[in-house]
């Protein structure tokens, strides 16, 4: 049986241990300065924690360790991660350099229950949910590749490898909370960018904790039918409970939404399906990215260059923010959508 991860204790249950073995309590700030700013893997590495304290450490809690174990790198520097878990589970995240910056893709489950007919990675289904310290490792290690390979920290995350943010809220939440932290890793939640299927009560419940981080909805179409054939949890989370928990946020939180979607030949990409688009973003303010869809074992097809170019132009009119989003590691199976951890370890 597992000792609990060092990671998992809180201030309060640490400064108890401390003092339950006769050390003082400001070693317990010392100890989450280790694991949250200099985000160290071992106690051997905490070099102003005595080494008795270090071995009464090693006896009383596991340090679980998450590694690289693969590196696959794009024509376009894109470059994918296959991350080894304690348990022997895998998963997948990205990182993207563009120009002055680097952008981590980071997952937030190993596998997805949602299994949306135009990802990869719903496929695999839901193994497990992973632990905020596994989400913060992905961002760590990634950081230390991104200073290798480009010469800079990585300057944004996205919450959009593997799995649905939202059906591991507690852990999500929990991890972006240290990364923003000044005492954790300092990040700017403007830097942060949680995309989801869009679960109505967790929006909500995002909004009601003081959510300062960006939300992205993966929303790929404005009509229920079609949204339902591709992302099957649209029965239970359909688009008008969608837009009232979409309301209720942004009256809460002043943010705008960043709302994904993602062209598919002859299914969500004529003038009609743009303009049920326009109707959805009229109740909210929104930026809309527009995403290529990217190859899977799946009978969808990237729409045509004519017709995202009017479909893009009639959002346009509307006076709406468009972005036309260039897919980035394809030819790795890195880009949206793709993430499927093919590699077998075990």
């Amino acid at each position: 049986m597992l000792i609990m991860d060092i990671r998992e204790t809180s201030s309060k249950q640490l400064i108890a241990f401390l003092q339950q073995h006769n050390e003082r309590s400001f070693r317990a700030k010392q100890l989450q300065d280790w694991l949250w700013k200099k985000n160290v893997t071992s106690f051997e590495e905490m070099i102003n924690i005595p080494k008795n304290l270090q071995e009464t450490l090693k006896e009383s809690f596991s340090f679980l360790q998450t590694e690289i174990c693969k590196e696959v790198v794009s024509f376009d520097k894109t470059t994918k991660f296959l991350f080894r878990l304690f348990d022997n589970e895998q998963i997948e995240g990205v990182l993207i350099p563009s120009h002055n910056r680097v952008t981590a893709c980071i997952s937030s489950q190993v596998g997805c229950p949602l299994k949306c007919t135009f990802c990869a990675t719903g496929t695999l289904g839901l193994k497990r949910q992973l632990h905020f310290w596994e989400i913060i490792d992905q961002y760590v290690l990634m950081n230390r590749r991104a200073e290798k390979l480009f010469g800079i920290s990585i300057s944004n995350i996205v919450f959009m490898g593997m799995g649905e943010p939202l059906m591991n809220y507690d852990n999500v939440f929990k991890a972006i909370n240290i990364m923003t932290a000044p005492d954790g890793n300092g990040i700017s939640p403007s830097r942060i960018t949680l995309s989801t299927v869009g679960i109505p009560e967790k929006i909500r419940k995002l909004a009601d904790d003081g959510f300062k981080a960006n939300l992205a909805l993966s929303l790929h179409t404005a009509d229920n039918d079609k949204r339902t054939l591709l992302i099957p949890a649209n029965q239970i989370y359909t688009l008008e409970e969608l837009t009232k928990a979409l309301q209720y946020y942004v009256e809460k939180t002043n943010q705008r939404i960043t709302i994904e979607y993602l062209l598919l030949n002859n299914i969500n990409d004529s003038l009609e399906d743009a303009k049920k688009l326009c109707l959805f973003c009229k109740v909210f303010p929104v930026k809309i990215n527009i995403i290529e869809y990217n190859a899977t074992e799946t009978q969808f097809q990237s729409s045509t260059p004519e017709k995202k170019a009017a479909f893009t132009a009639y959002l346009e009119t509307k006076n709406l923010i468009v972005n036309v989003r260039q897919s980035r590691g394809k030819d790795i199976a890195a880009a949206c959508g793709q993430l499927v951890a093919k590699t077998v370890l075990r």
